[in-house]
């Protein structure tokens, strides 16, 4: 088993610190029972956006979510589909996400039925005369 070097007198002070810092919050929520917090959500100066397509990436820290219009979904070979809006929340945010849409989309089919994520068993073929 190779053996981990020492990290940089610089690097320890800030893992040192950034642990601490970590750390403080916990040990005071522990200590004090937690306060209900009311959002206010202020959408008057929101840009709205349509997307149909959607990429996921991520990094140890961040989840990145690009969002963007394609514009011909049913084409085949190269298609080129410009980002427009790029999401990037860390993954605990995410997971919160990840549950609130899960929950929506669960109310939508048991309301309108499955929904078929598959472009291709969704087209209808017209039939040929």
């Amino acid at each position: 088993m190779a053996k981990k070097e020492a990290a940089p007198a610089e690097e320890k002070k800030a893992d040192d610190a950034a642990v601490a810092t970590a750390e403080a919050p916990v040990a005071a929520a522990a200590a004090e029972p937690q306060a209900q917090q009311t959002l206010i959500v202020d959408d008057s100066n929101v840009a709205a956006g349509y997307a149909n397509f959607c990429r996921v990436s991520s990094t140890p820290e961040e989840l990145i979510l690009d969002l963007g219009l394609n514009p011909n979904p049913y084409a085949t070979g190269e298609v080129k589909v410009p980002v427009t809006q790029r999401i990037i929340m860390n993954h605990f945010t995410a997971k919160r996400l990840l549950s609130a849409l899960s929950m929506a989309l669960q109310r939508h089919e048991q309301a309108f039925g499955v929904l078929e994520t598959d472009v291709r068993r969704r087209v209808r073929r017209q039939p040929t005369a």
